[in-house]
């Protein structure tokens, strides 16, 4: 039955990039829009600029002026803020575009908060059009934390058949260092483990965790690091039946979680490109960023606004899509969960 379906809500993300276009794509899928009710929050007037202009599907977007989820098959459009429709396509940053797009997933949070949706993903917000607005948010990750009053929020990347959740993200790599420490890593062990039960069907995960120096500081020679901090959050989380192995170079520990024979569920990584490129690399067109963490379930395509390709049509949509299919799969395992 249609009620039976997750409730979805999808932020426009940045107007002058992809996002609109991407959302277009994925949603024009049939078998997709009958998976679950959907609602985007975002612009009418820059959805349908962007389907007119690159020809594209928008026969089945509705607006609406208050929230509300279709049950019918057509996909609800909020609009939020009043954009002019020159930020369609256009390609570069800007502070409306930057502003609009933290209110988009402002009112998401709010919605999955309120238990309005059962997930909310997100299109790509970009850095520096969030910055010109004024607004001292980096990325999704750090919003979504303070906004849901999070403890800790744990990026999480998904695709070419890794998992990869990080201890640090948006930082730095100067920065680092100091930012490796016991507590924090423990954390990451302990939410990823969680989550690799309750959402992904691992009975008892096996979680690799990286060092973060060259041959995971090779007993101090490059770094103290290994053993002030990653070896004993280790050593706790086993403790806490928690299997988990390391800490293990990142020039190896991705092939040994890679395939049918793999040694491990998922890996812990230090830092942003430790654990991102390996992903990139085996899924720039499919991976998924999950925030795990938080009292909602959110999802995101792992790309950016990519400006560079607005005007060209060939957006491709399968992050997109791929970010739906799990923010509706978690919705699925967390309602089964409840009951």
């Amino acid at each position: 039955m249609a009620s039976s379906k997750p409730r979805i809500g999808i932020t426009m993300g940045d107007p002058c990039g992809v996002g609109p276009e991407v959302i277009l794509r994925a949603l024009a899928r049939k078998p997709l829009r009958r998976s679950a009710r959907f609602v985007v929050l975002g612009s009418s007037a820059i959805l349908n600029d962007v389907a007119r202009r690159l020809d594209l599907d928008a026969s089945f977007l509705r607006t609406v002026r208050t929230f509300a989820i279709d049950s019918g098959g057509r996909v609800n459009v909020l609009s939020i803020a009043p954009l002019p429709r020159r930020l369609a396509l256009k390609g570069g940053p800007t502070p409306e575009g930057g502003r609009a797009s933290i209110e988009f997933v402002e009112i998401g949070i709010k919605l999955a908060m309120d238990s309005q949706i059962d997930a909310l993903v997100t299109a790509p917000i970009n850095k520096r059009a969030v910055s010109m607005a004024g607004l001292p948010w980096p990325d999704h990750t750090e919003l979504l934390q303070s906004r849901t009053g999070s403890k800790q929020a744990v990026m999480l990347m998904k695709g070419g058949g890794l998992r990869v959740a990080m201890v640090t993200t948006h930082h730095a790599l100067r920065d680092v260092p100091a930012l490796i420490t016991k507590e924090r890593v423990l954390g990451v062990i302990r939410i990823l483990n969680a989550a690799l039960r309750d959402f992904l069907g691992f009975l008892q995960p096996r979680i690799a965790v990286c060092g973060l120096n060259p041959h995971a500081g090779e007993g101090g020679r490059f770094g103290k690091e290994e053993a002030d901090a990653i070896v004993p959050a280790i050593n706790a989380a086993e403790l806490e039946g928690i299997r988990c192995f390391g800490p293990i170079p990142a020039d190896v520990v991705f092939r040994h979680a890679h395939g049918k024979a793999a040694r491990y569920d998922a890996v812990v990584a230090m830092y942003h490109d430790q654990g991102c490129i390996p992903v990139k690399l085996l899924a720039f067109e499919s991976g998924v960023n999950v925030t795990l963490g938080l009292p909602i379930i959110r999802t995101s395509p792992d790309h950016g606004t990519a400006y560079d390709i607005v005007r060209e049509g060939r957006a491709d949509p399968r992050s997109m899509i791929a970010a739906i299919q799990m923010a509706i799969a978690m919705a699925r395992r967390r309602k089964t969960k409840d009951e």
